[in-house]
């Protein structure tokens, strides 16, 4: 296996190391006789640039699938902002002085966020191949349960290795809470922009499953800023992207959010979001459709998640939800490797 660390956002050259990754047991504690150093072109610490990333040096660390591993990272003091997946939904562990090859931590602070790391790559063998599940909160899982995996990529995850015929089939979860398809923003670049490095440059991957455009009707200004018609030519810029390097892509339709808490739900935002599924729906674009909205809403009253389901906002799934969610999916499409369409015009 190899780990990725990023200084995307840093605004100077940041040092990490020493680094360590291990089985993960409870809470802080790794498994003992699983730790293993990492290493950087046979360097302990490594230097990153601001913008830039780095791959770590193969580590003999054999990982089952859904296996949890500890990453153990040491940054000296100084280092300036760090890249940070801010809704990580895993509980993280930071102390002071370097720690990395403890078996457990005991004076700590936590926090539910990734900092550094973005990627864990394993070795594997020529059938096996990636989905990535690029989108906002619903993909990054905002209102699942802490440290239970319990988003939809997870669970999606988990009904692939049920299944022997898929279980060399990975999930890539590239979801970016509060995320727009349009428009860059505070708290990440949008899906536009973010598409090659998050998605189509990841290691093999076959497929993408984008669920987008929910932030960009419900952050924008006020009401009918951003148009059925402005949503539906980024997504058809990037099914045209995925194509150019033969990667099928589904769109996932955009889930409800009437009466939601945040200052998502009108009228023209309703709207909006209709137009963009009906032609996620109808148009073909798409190498297949997966409808999402119509496994998690409420039949009587279609603008709104299905209450037993709700995350309690009213935009957000609970575990059950996104559990829904991922058994929406048909595991048949996996038996599609190539792209159906070679086009995003329709």
């Amino acid at each position: 296996m190899r780990i990725r660390l990023s200084n995307l956002f840093g605004t100077a050259p940041v040092t990490i190391g020493p680094v360590h990754v291990g089985a993960h047991g409870n809470r802080s504690a790794v498994l003992a006789g699983t730790d293993h150093e990492v290493t950087f072109k046979g360097q302990r610490s490594v230097t990153i640039a601001p913008g830039a990333d780095v791959i770590s040096d193969p580590v003999r660390f054999s990982v089952s699938p859904l296996e949890e591993i500890a990453v153990s990272v040491y940054v000296p003091l100084g280092a300036g902002p760090s890249t940070i997946h801010s809704d990580g939904i895993q509980t993280a562990y930071i102390t002071s002085g370097n720690d990395t090859a403890a078996t457990s931590l005991h004076a700590f602070e936590v926090i539910s966020s990734r900092l550094y790391l973005t990627d864990v790559e394993v070795a594997a063998d020529a059938a096996a191949h990636v989905i990535v599940a690029i989108g906002d909160s619903i993909t990054d899982g905002d209102h699942s349960t802490l440290d239970r995996n319990s988003r939809w990529p997870d669970a999606l995850a988990a009904r692939l290795q049920s299944d022997s015929a898929l279980a060399s089939i990975a999930v890539v979860n590239a979801g970016i809470a509060g995320n727009r398809l349009l428009t860059d923003g505070p708290v990440g670049p949008s899906a536009l922009s973010r598409f090659d490095r998050d998605a189509l440059d990841k290691a093999g991957v076959r497929w993408v499953l984008l669920l987008e455009g929910i932030n960009d009707i419900g952050l924008s200004e006020k009401p009918g800023d951003v148009s059925a018609e402005q949503i539906i030519d980024g997504m058809k810029g990037l099914i045209s992207k995925a194509h150019a390097k033969g990667i099928a892509i589904w769109g996932g339709t955009l889930t409800p959010f009437g009466g939601s808490d945040w200052p998502y739900h009108s009228a023209a935002g309703e709207a909006t979001r209709q137009k963009v599924n009906a032609w996620i729906r109808g148009a073909g674009a798409f190498d297949a459709v997966i409808d999402f909205d119509k496994a998690v809403r409420d039949p009587a009253a279609p603008e709104r998640i299905l209450p037993a389901i709700d995350g309690g906002d009213h935009l957000h799934l609970n575990d059950a939800g996104y559990k829904a969610m991922a058994e929406s999916i048909d595991l048949r499409l996996f038996m599609r490797t190539e792209p159906q369409s070679r086009s995003g015009a329709p």
